[in-house]
């Protein structure tokens, strides 16, 4: 197989699949570039300077501006990778990332469900608190003012809309494609959430300028949000992978983010405990026996382009 315009080689194995060998020195400029893409979005926090606290309405609509100027740079930053390691899959730079129509709405629907079979602990332990009823619930979801007080609340425009935009094109639509020719799939998937999981560490230096409690009391939670936030990157990495679409990711970063981390200590003092904690055991069972069935690359237009990438063969990529 000859190819003037792409500096890659192909090999053939007996499944008939194409594996991308990476030209030399593709891994550095991968690992430098996800690390230039990260220190950028995490800076860009930074750039204004303020005393005020970071949920402050106007240090929000400051960090909007930085964050969203690095995600619409981001792409270019995969442009130039590309061209520069001279990689040029027939997928377009758009499907790599994760931006396409085919499979679009399973890809909507499925990991968002998947994600809420792993939260039907919480989701039911709310249930039992809430003092609105389902029809209560549907008026309101389908109520234009109640969106529109939504939207005008910064707090709910950063962690619903903003942030799990920003942050799974960064880190998962961009870093990912950048990853994938010089590991696993699965090595990817754990580098990415590293980065992810470090990004969010910028928080401590933040609790300790306002002194927002003691130096124990800050760098504690902040280990415990480095696991969470690196497990939940390795989840969303795992969905764009086998989906080979953004809107999953998004829409499960946006639940997760509504959702919280669960609250176990509430749920054993809930007066309907027993079912509580029943449907949390239930959830995480079903989560797992669904979690390959659910986001199988058959439903979003297989392979999933950014598996095109891949230097290995791996369960991920294939059905």
């Amino acid at each position: 197989m000859e190819n003037d315009d792409v500096n890659l080689l192909l090999t053939e194995e007996t499944t008939g699949h194409f594996l991308l060998v990476p030209p030399d020195g593709l891994c550095w400029i991968s690992v430098v570039s996800c690390l230039l893409l990260a220190f950028s979005f995490v800076g860009s926090l930074y750039v204004w300077k303020s005393n005020l606290p970071s949920d402050h309405p106007t240090v929000i609509k400051r960090r909007f501006t930085s964050v969203l100027i690095i995600s619409t740079l981001s792409p270019i930053l995969v442009w130039t990778w590309r061209e520069v390691t001279g990689l040029r899959p027939s997928p377009s730079l758009w499907a790599l990332m994760g931006i396409r129509f085919e499979g679009l709405v399973p890809a909507a629907v499925l990991p968002l469900l998947l994600t809420m079979l792993a939260f039907l602990g919480p989701v039911i332990q709310l249930a039992t608190v809430c003092p609105w009823n389902f029809m209560d619930g549907i008026q309101v979801a389908f109520d234009p003012w109640s969106w529109m007080q939504c939207f005008s609340d910064m707090l709910w425009l950063r962690n619903q809309v903003v942030a799990p935009l920003t942050e799974e094109l960064v880190f998962r639509a961009c870093m990912l494609p950048m990853l994938l020719p010089c590991s696993s799939p699965s090595t990817a998937i754990f580098t990415c959430s590293l980065f992810f999981g470090v990004a969010h560490l910028h928080h401590v230096f933040e609790l300790l300028r306002f002194r927002q409690g003691t130096v124990s009391g800050i760098i504690l939670p902040a280990i415990f949000q480095f696991s969470y936030t690196a497990v939940f990157g390795a989840y969303t990495a795992f969905i764009f992978i086998r989906t080979g679409h953004l809107v999953g990711p998004v829409l499960c970063h946006s639940f997760c983010n509504y959702m919280g981390f669960p609250d176990i200590s509430a749920a054993l003092e809930n007066p309907h405990c027993l079912t509580v904690l029943s449907c949390y055991m239930l959830g995480v069972l079903l989560f797992f026996l669904f979690l390959f069935p659910l986001t199988d690359p058959t439903y979003y237009g297989l392979p999933s382009p950014v598996c095109t990438l891949s230097s290995s063969h791996s369960s991920l990529c294939i059905t």
